[in-house]
């Protein structure tokens, strides 16, 4: 097994979600990270070796085979960039960029370098997600007709919480569809093997203006700030998406994205309806699956080796009644991206920079349809 060096750019949460993810490879070495903010104390705190300010001074000096890329969308192409100029390897979080001729122009530089690029869509990768990949493809459920569900948090319900996601200069033309609603569509193409070929969109934004903290929050803080220390500033991004979606094979679909909804810390739900049977799978039950059924009681299965497809196997680490959730679906995501590096001609499982794209030219649609109040056509 390749030992692989690698550098972490952007060290909020999910950068350190990614170091601590990368350690449990076994064959990944974080041995350097590039924040402007923090670098020297994040890297302290996380016994990562080398840091920097600067991602190019890090790329230049450090050597490195891969980098994560955990930066504000907007930074996105400019690092992916610079280090594929260098041949180092890019994962990265989604959305992949800001544009869809960014993520064209990566696409095209990942296959001119001959080089792998993965987009961390990591839910693909809890174990009952690829069980229902699998009983999909064999039939199990019948055609599919019918794919609906939502991705919903609450972290920017109050008009004082502020991201610079909320920004469109920063996160894109979309915030909501881009940051959480991509990881659904991802999800409902990569388990149904449909593909969205068409989207009615609604967007609502609750709060049309916010207080921006004068000092520096971090993503999920919980930091108390005195009135004084806000602006108000403009949002020009959605808090709520409503999609109706077509999928290429016929079947048709909705969705409901939003960050304001009291009490969903992170709730994804996927319903897929087929002719024999249907499936619903619940982020905050990752472990289960529910499959119904017309004349019999409803089946719920529990990740194990015993109730799973054989193809799903290798995406279980813990005996059954363990549960694997966000970190574990971190990890098999990353080592089917470093296996992917390792063997360029081996199949994998992972979303790559072609994923990337297209999700980039499905938000862009999305937003495109919400201007125009009716359905847009997905090339």
């Amino acid at each position: 097994m390749k030992h692989f060096k690698t550098g972490i750019i952007g060290t909020g949460f999910i950068g350190q979600v990614h170091i601590e993810t990368l350690r449990r490879l076994g064959n990944v070495e974080v041995t350097a990270l590039a924040d402007t903010f923090n670098a020297k104390e994040t890297a302290e705190k996380l016994n990562v070796p080398h840091y920097f300010s600067d991602y190019k001074e890090m790329i230049d000096i450090m050597k490195l085979d891969t980098v994560h890329i955990c930066t504000p969308n907007n930074t996105h192409f400019e690092i992916a960039m610079y280090a594929m100029d260098h041949n180092v390897h890019v994962i990265c979080e989604k959305p992949m960029c800001i544009t869809i001729d960014e993520a064209s122009k990566l696409t095209a530089k990942a296959k001119e370098k001959n080089l792998i690029g993965g987009i961390n869509f990591h839910n693909r990768f809890y174990p009952m997600n690829n069980h229902l990949k699998n009983i999909i493809k064999d039939g199990e459920l019948g055609e599919i007709f019918s794919i609906t569900g939502n991705y919903t948090q609450d972290w920017l319900l109050y008009d004082t919480d502020y991201s610079w996601r909320l920004n469109s200069s920063e996160s894109g033309n979309t915030r909501a569809v881009a940051d959480i609603g991509s990881h659904w569509m991802d999800l409902a193409e990569y388990v149904t093997g449909q593909k969205i070929i068409a989207v009615n969109a609604d967007f609502s934004t609750i709060h049309a203006t916010r207080k921006k903290p004068k000092g520096i929050v971090l993503a999920y803080s919980e930091k108390n700030t005195d009135e004084n220390d806000y602006e108000d500033v403009k949002i020009n991004t959605e808090d709520n998406a409503n999609i109706l979606f077509k999928f290429s094979n016929g079947a048709k679909g909705s969705a409901f994205f939003s960050q304001v909804i009291a009490g969903k810390s992170v709730d994804i739900n996927l319903q897929i309806g087929g002719y024999k049977k249907s499936a619903e799978w619940h982020s905050m039950s990752c472990n289960n699956l529910i499959i119904g059924k017309r004349d019999a009681c409803s089946e719920f299965v529990e990740k194990g080796l015993g109730t799973v497809h054989s193809s799903t196997k290798p995406l279980i680490a813990y005996p059954f009644g363990h549960a694997e959730g966000f970190p574990d679906a971190f990890k098999q995501s990353f080592r089917d991206i470093y296996h992917h590096i390792e063997y360029p001609d081996s199949s994998h499982e992972h979303a790559d920079f072609d994923d990337g794209l297209h999700e980039m030219i499905l938000c862009q649609k999305i937003f495109e349809s919400n201007q125009k109040q009716g359905w847009v056509d997905v090339p």
